[in-house]
Order: structure tokens, then C-alpha cells, then sequence
């Protein structure tokens, strides 16, 4: 048996080939393009690396094209933590020597010794794989989005204020296209306040309003107009100048997460798991959409409905040493999953009455908000396993009994 162990770099990667008994029987060092990854193939195959029994190989990342080369086929890759790699690496040496061809050599013994102790990555189908590249990336955009829309709100504090007070009344408020078209038409209170009917129903319209428009001119007109404090004029020029620069960063990031939205919703009904996750209460395309990004579609990744709420972070984990035993929140899970559920246990909470009861029944044992949103995300997380397991959809009655419910 041969294992590989592989530490990358930008441009250049090390590679290490032990025997079972723990012997370097060959070691390389590659180019990151496409004669490197022939070289590295071509010596797998020199050591036995068949279609058949393909030679498991250990990195340090998940992604790149040289990850994508390895899982042609039915190679085992296996991504491993550099913190775990670190720690196997003090195992073989008190010097705390290192160096790139050493790791190389670490990785594959990891393999050697360890190989059951750490989980390949998920075969994933190529439209799985494309799902969650869209859905997280238009996460980040989401994410990034209310970043600059924060400091955007920070900077209309300073010197706009009446802009705060007229976009309150607005879903999303600033990220809007009502509020960004007023922005630039009106970068400081100054302006603001010269506005006329026809130049804010003007503004509205080419956001894309289409209804309440002279109702709705009129009242950011008597806002503009208002009595509010102001900064001296030339300062006031400045910030005016400053916002419109974080306007058009806003600019940017809203339409990248549109965009992305819109990817999302091309490709995300295309997948046969589409409909399960969307049958559960809560879930609308975008969640849905994030949930299967990160569980992925490989059936044969987790072994049990418990692997998956551990890797989501949902069930609690129990530390005791001595007499000390103390039960508390997952910190080491999937961010971005735990993300997801919550938002899809709060969302449930309005669109399925057994998952507003179960939540209600935490309250009242006692739990914050926080810990029975996670108890639910926990309980439903497991419903979802079980339904892709079985290709069912979600069913009310079978996942929150109406009896137990009645005799809790």
C-alpha cells in the first residue's frame, strides 16, 4: 500500500510516497500548472496508481485545480487541518524543524497511521458542486452588502441624518434603489432640501418604482425639508463627496448579489434534491439553496442523522473531566451551515405550527432564544437527513405529531 502527501504552495507543490511500513519510496517537486500535474500523475502511476486501487492522497486544502485533478476518478482525497498536520508533525521531531518536503512526508504518514480517523472529501455530483460555488458566493455578496451598507449608515450619521429618517420606512433601507437614485441626486442635506416634487418623483421612477410615487415624493419631501443639524458647508461637501464613493462600492455589491440571486434560482430547481429541501417549512430557494451547498449530495458522507448535526453545529457537546461535567454549544462546526439554519429555524417559525410549538415548549423549559432556535435547527436538521435518505418529502404531521405535541 502507498500513500501520498502532498503541501502546496502558489506555485510550486512538494510531494512524498511512503510504503505501509513507513519508508519514503519517492518524493517530488512539482510546478503548479499542467506539466506539474502530469508529472505528479505520471508518478502515481510509476507506484501502483491504478483505476481500480487509485493511491490515497492527503493536502492541506479543498480546493484549486490540483484538488480537482486528484478527484478524477475514485481517488480518496483528504483534506487535512494544518492545525492537525502541525500537531502530527511534533509526533516525529522535538526541534520544531520544518520544512516544505518534510510536510509532504508528514501528510502521507497522517494516511499511514490514521487514514480511519479522518473523512475524504464528499463525492460530490458536478451540479452539487456548482450549486455551492453560486450559493456561497452569493452569500459573501450578501455579506459584503451589509458590510458597506453599514458604513455607508455610520457616514449619514455624521452629516445626513435626514436621509436615515426617510429611508427607515423601506425594506433593506439603503441598499434600495429608491434610496441609492436619492443618494445621487442629493449627496448632502443641503440638496436635499432643494428637491423639488417633480426631481423625487423623477428619482422614484428611475429606480423602478411603479405605485405611490407623488405620495411617496411628498413625504420625502417634507423630511428633506425638515429642521435638522448641520455641518459647515464645506465640510458637508466633503462627506457628500466620501458618500458618494461608498455609494458606488454599494452600487456594485447589490447588483453582484442580484446577480448571483438570480444564478441561484436558474440552477438550484435543476437538482434532484431540489424538491425535498424545498417541501421543508422555512426554506425558500436562497436558503435551500445554501443548506445543500454545504451537506452536499453524497448520500455516503455522513454516517448518521448525528454526523450531520455535529458538523452543523446543532447538538450540544458534553465536556467532562472529574466531577466536573458541563453540557454547551458546539464552537468548532460549518459556519456557514449553522448560518443557514438559523435563519431557516427562525423562518419555520411562521410556516410550520408544530415548529412553532416545539420552539414555544423550549421557552418555556427555560431555554434563550438562541438555544431553542438551535434545539429546533437540531430537530429539523435531522428530518432533513432522513428525508434525503428515503427520497420523502416533508410531511407536518410526521415530523411534529399533533398527539405528543397535545402531551407535552
Amino acid at each position: 500500500m502507498i500513500y501520498c502527501g502532498i503541501d502546496w504552495a502558489e506555485r510550486t507543490h512538494d510531494v512524498a510516497l511512503v510504503d505501509e511500513t513507513g519508508v519514503l519510496v519517492a518524493k517530488r517537486h512539482i510546478t503548479d500548472d499542467a506539466a506539474g500535474y502530469k508529472i505528479l500523475l505520471e508518478l502515481l502511476a510509476e507506484h501502483g496508481d491504478t483505476e481500480e486501487s487509485p493511491i490515497p492522497v492527503a493536502i492541506e486544502t479543498s480546493r484549486g485545480l490540483l484538488v480537482a485533478v486528484l478527484r478524477t476518478g475514485k481517488r480518496k482525497v483528504f483534506a487535512i487541518n494544518p492545525l492537525a498536520a502541525a500537531r502530527y508533525r511534533d509526533r516525529h521531531s522535538v526541534s520544531r524543524k520544518k520544512s516544505d518536503p518534510g510536510d509532504a512526508l508528514v501528510l502521507a504518514n497522517i494516511l499511514r497511521t490514521d487514514m480511519h480517523a479522518h473523512r475524504p472529501l464528499p463525492d460530490d455530483s458536478d451540479l452539487g458542486r456548482a450549486i455551492a460555488v453560486l450559493a456561497r458566493a452569493q452569500q459573501d455578496a450578501l455579506w459584503n452588502r451589509q458590510q458597506i451598507a453599514n458604513q455607508l449608515r455610520s457616514l449619514l450619521r455624521e452629516y445626513y441624518p435626514a436621509a436615515l429618517d426617510a429611508f427607515a420606512a423601506w425594506t433593506n433601507g439603503l441598499c434600495r434603489p429608491e434610496a441609492r437614485e436619492l443618494l445621487k441626486a442629493a449627496p448632502t442635506p443641503s440638496r436635499a432640501a432643494r428637491l423639488t416634487r417633480p426631481q423625487l418623483q423623477a428619482a422614484l421612477k428611475r429606480a423602478g418604482r411603479k405605485r405611490g410615487i407623488e405620495a411617496e415624493a411628498e413625504r420625502l419631501r417634507e423630511v428633506f425639508r425638515a429642521e435638522w443639524a448641520h455641518q459647515p458647508p464645506l465640510v458637508e461637501d466633503a462627506l457628500g463627496k466620501q458618500m458618494l464613493a461608498l455609494l458606488i462600492q454599494l452600487e456594485a455589491a447589490c447588483t453582484a448579489a442580484d446577480g448571483l440571486a438570480e444564478a441561484v434560482e436558474e440552477v438550484f430547481p435543476q437538482h434532484p434534491d431540489a424538491a425535498i429541501l424545498l417541501s421543508f417549512p422555512g426554506l425558500g430557494i436562497q436558503l435551500a439553496a445554501r443548506v445543500l451547498a454545504e451537506i452536499g449530495d453524497d448520500r455516503t458522507r455522513f454516517a448518521d442523522a448525528c454526523g450531520l448535526k455535529a458538523y452543523a453545529g446543532a447538538s450540544p457537546i458534553t465536556r467532562a473531566s472529574g466531577k466536573k461535567s458541563a453540557i454547551t454549544r458546539r464552537w468548532v462546526k460549518n459556519d456557514r451551515l449553522n448560518h443557514a439554519g438559523y435563519l431557516w429555524a427562525f423562518a419555520s417559525l411562521r410556516a410550520s405550527a408544530g415548529a412553532n410549538a416545539h420552539y414555544r415548549r423550549r421557552r418555556e423549559h427555560g431555554d434563550w432564544h438562541a438555544a431553542a432556535q438551535r434545539n429546533l435547527f437540531n430537530r429539523m436538521i435531522g428530518q432533513l437527513y432522513h428525508c434525503l435518505q428515503r427520497r420523502e418529502l416533508f410531511e407536518e404531521d410526521t415530523a411534529f405529531p399533533a398527539e405528543l405535541t397535545a402531551a407535552a
